[in-house]
């Protein structure tokens, strides 16, 4: 079926995910949508979270005329993921969510720890997620304020400063690392802008630590929707960067960290979208 697949997250930690999307579905046309004028989501009530999801989803089936809909944001899925199900039967939807199951079953010491907004983090349904396996692992939960935010302001300072204070002080609030009894030996990473801070984690941490993050298995996920419902594409593949933010700081981000415009002559366009009104 030649029409694109939407992603959304509230900036562009979402590219973590479109990353893997690509290389799971490299004949697929994507359209991805940054909404940073809207963001942080990860420090907004739910409210706020469920109306830019909403808004953003009938933006794209009405404009684009998507037939998949990802939403690359572990806050957005947590808050709106079964209300944009309910509103849309018919559209294929997948989330994020932090992988706790995976972390649980990957860990020796049976520690895990999980950063994340304190949207995620304080979700009733991660909290539900988390209850479900207590009695698979003990795990440390560490809300970052500020982290996501530092991962999008760095594409224009073009310093990493911020970010390596902000890691290195919610590492060390959470306890020892390590392979001992005790000790944390996986982190699960539950924001997908944290994957570009992930080389920063990884020299806090130490290299013996897992880090588990979500663009991998959504990827699979999202083939496997696409599969069953006979709509995947023969290609070419492609690509459109669009933002309710600054153009030219999404198109910086998926250049530092991704490469797409080079790859794919892709150029991000701005656009604006109300808020859908509230339940």
């Amino acid at each position: 079926m030649n029409a694109p697949i939407g992603v959304f997250d509230s900036g562009i930690g979402g590219l973590s995910v479109l990353q893997a999307l690509q290389a799971a579905l490299p004949l697929e046309h994507f359209v991805y949508l940054d909404d940073s004028a809207y963001a942080p989501y990860g420090e907004r009530d739910d409210a706020h979270v469920v109306n830019r999801s909403r808004a953003i989803t009938t933006y794209l089936r009405q404009a684009h005329g998507i037939k998949a809909l990802v939403i690359a944001c572990n806050t957005a899925t947590m808050a709106a993921v079964a209300l944009l199900r309910a509103e849309h039967p018919d559209l294929p939807i997948v989330g994020v969510e932090p992988g706790l199951k995976p972390a649980a079953a990957a860990s020796h010491t049976k520690h895990v720890g999980v950063i994340g907004t304190r949207g995620t983090v304080t979700s009733a349904k991660f909290k539900a997620l988390r209850t479900s396996l207590q009695d698979q692992a003990t795990f440390v939960v560490q809300p970052c304020d500020g982290l996501a935010d530092a991962i999008s302001r760095s594409v224009e300072t073009q310093d990493d400063s911020k970010i390596i204070a902000l890691c290195a002080d919610y590492t060390c609030a959470m306890g020892q690392f390590g392979l001992n009894p005790g000790e944390i030996d996986t982190l699960v990473l539950g924001c997908t802008h944290y994957v570009f801070a992930q080389a920063h984690l990884e020299q806090l941490v130490g290299p013996q630590v897992r880090i588990l993050s979500t663009g991998e298995p959504v990827a699979r996920r999202t083939r496997q929707l696409l599969e069953a419902g006979g709509l995947l594409h023969s290609g070419p593949g492609g690509l459109q960067l669009l933002t309710t933010g600054e153009a030219a700081v999404l198109q910086a981000a998926a250049q530092r960290w991704l490469g797409l415009p080079a790859q794919h002559g892709a150029q991000a366009a701005h656009v604006h979208i109300d808020s859908s009104p509230a339940l």
